[in-house]
């Protein structure tokens, strides 16, 4: 099997239609690849793709047999309200009904207030926002995944800065 694969950025939420613009799960088939991302902060936020129409991507997408990275991650606004890690589980609830096999999935953590930033998430509030998802996804639906859920971060980086993170 490859050790590097090619994913594209976005997928829509049906097989097959007039959908002008939108690649659907059989097109990236199609040309051999095997994951789609999902979920991007410029999709949600630029895009204004809402969790319910993410979760029906992310549907399509595992039902055509495609492995799905789900961007999850809040602007500003969230962090200074201190709901961050309720903001990323509430979007990780939102796919998970949709998830049989979790080895399938893999969760992006993306701090949108960091993206671009001089200043990117230190490795100790990814570490806190990722344990946090990690014990609320076990504590809420243990029976639809197991230890084996894929959480990586999904943001900006700075050189040297995430050597410490576990």
């Amino acid at each position: 099997a490859p050790k590097i694969a090619v994913a594209p950025q976005n997928c829509y939420k049906v097989t097959n239609g007039a959908f002008t613009g939108e690649i659907s799960p059989g097109m990236i088939k199609d040309c051999r690849a095997t994951w789609v991302v999902l979920g991007h902060s410029e999709r949600r936020h630029v895009f204004g793709e809402s969790d319910e129409l993410i979760e029906q991507k992310v549907a399509r997408a595992l039902a055509e047999g495609l492995g799905v990275i789900t961007c999850i991650g809040k602007k500003l606004d969230a962090r200074e309200a201190g709901i961050t890690e309720k903001v990323v589980f509430e979007q990780t609830k939102v796919i998970a009904d949709n998830v049989k096999d979790w080895s399938k999935v893999v969760l992006a953590y993306e701090p949108v207030w960091a993206i671009g930033k001089e200043e990117p998430a230190t490795p100790e509030h990814i570490r806190a926002v990722t344990q946090a998802l990690r014990s609320r996804c076990l504590a809420e639906f243990p029976e639809r995944h197991d230890v084996s859920l894929r959480i990586i971060y999904g943001g900006s980086a700075k050189l040297g800065l995430y050597s410490k993170i576990s």
